[in-house]
């Protein structure tokens, strides 16, 4: 099985039309066919739309936002550490995820005697508040091909794990 494209894309034809459009694995299966087939006809269509001259350009998605979280309760984030991290994580050793003591600031993917996924390990972001907060709404945002299948959805909820994982120096 092949890994779904995800992203959004614009594409611009010389007419000026615009369209976007997002491919994902449940869009694929339209026609039957891979991400990328169905990404070249959608390239076909638009030659067709009218000047046969259609030129494709990707731009690039629009840069992120980096969100500072609301200010946490460390009380609150460490009862949270426990009911739902610690079935993956601990504080000082690695288990199904690493180890979370000196993770602020760290480079994203680097502690050291933890296998993390190669695009997590390629990322070069570092864990802040603004990362962190990210990650914990959903990590595939953060890092596309990474491993935790984990998100909290509360914003009060990730302040107050991000205000204990702070703490864990």
């Amino acid at each position: 099985m092949t890994a779904p494209f995800r992203g959004p894309v614009t594409v611009e034809a010389k007419a000026g039309s615009f369209m976007r459009f997002m491919c994902t694995a449940s869009t694929a299966w339209l026609a039957g066919q891979r991400p990328g087939r169905v990404l070249a006809v959608l390239l076909l269509s638009l030659s067709a739309m009218g000047s046969a001259q259609a030129q494709a350009v990707a731009k690039p998605a629009a840069a992120r936002e980096w969100v500072t979280p609301a200010t946490g309760d460390v009380q609150r984030g460490a009862a949270l550490y426990q009911a739902r991290c610690t079935a993956c994580h601990a504080v000082d050793s690695n288990r199904i995820g690493p180890a979370h003591r000196g993770v602020m600031g760290r480079r994203i993917g680097s502690l050291p005697g933890y296998k993390y996924s190669d695009e997590l390990a390629a990322s070069r972001l570092r864990w802040t508040p603004q990362t962190l907060n990210v990650w914990l709404e959903d990590p595939e945002e953060l890092v596309r091909g990474q491993r935790m299948g984990f998100q909290v959805d509360s914003a009060q909820e990730r302040a107050d794990l991000i205000a204990y994982l702070a703490t864990l120096k």
